[in-house]
């Protein structure tokens, strides 16, 4: 009789997903808190990013197979449990396309009058 071979990636003990539902919510409550601070949310972003990059590098890069079909098995599972952890970045463009489609929330009361094209030079009478 076989064996069901055991899933490459197991779901965290309990400990661990209660640690996680805590990262979760607090950085979450920290995006709420700087909701209305542009320079506050970057910086959380780009912790996020800094953190995900190190971690990838340090903690999961290693722990990779290392043959072909070992590797392959494992990228099949990940894809079936949700897919790869990515963290995109806004590139220049989609942002640019959303302040196309975001109307501008303080119209200029007073424009500028235009200068006069063609200025009076003639001495005053």
């Amino acid at each position: 009789m076989t064996q069901t071979p055991q899933p490459l990636v197991q779901t965290p003990p309990q400990p661990l997903t209660s640690e996680l539902a805590a990262i979760d919510q607090t950085v979450r409550s920290l995006a709420q808190q700087s909701s209305q601070e542009l320079d506050t949310t970057l910086a959380l972003l780009r912790l996020l990013e800094t953190l995900h990059r190190d971690i990838s590098a340090t903690y999961f890069q290693p722990l990779l197979p290392n043959n072909r079909q070992a590797l392959y098995a494992l990228l099949r599972e990940i894809e079936g449990q949700g897919g790869w952890p990515y963290i995109p970045r806004m590139t220049l463009r989609s942002l640019l396309s959303a302040m196309e489609q975001t109307p501008d929330p303080s119209p200029d009361p007073s424009p500028n009058p235009s200068p006069d094209p063609s200025p009076n030079l003639s001495p005053n009478p």
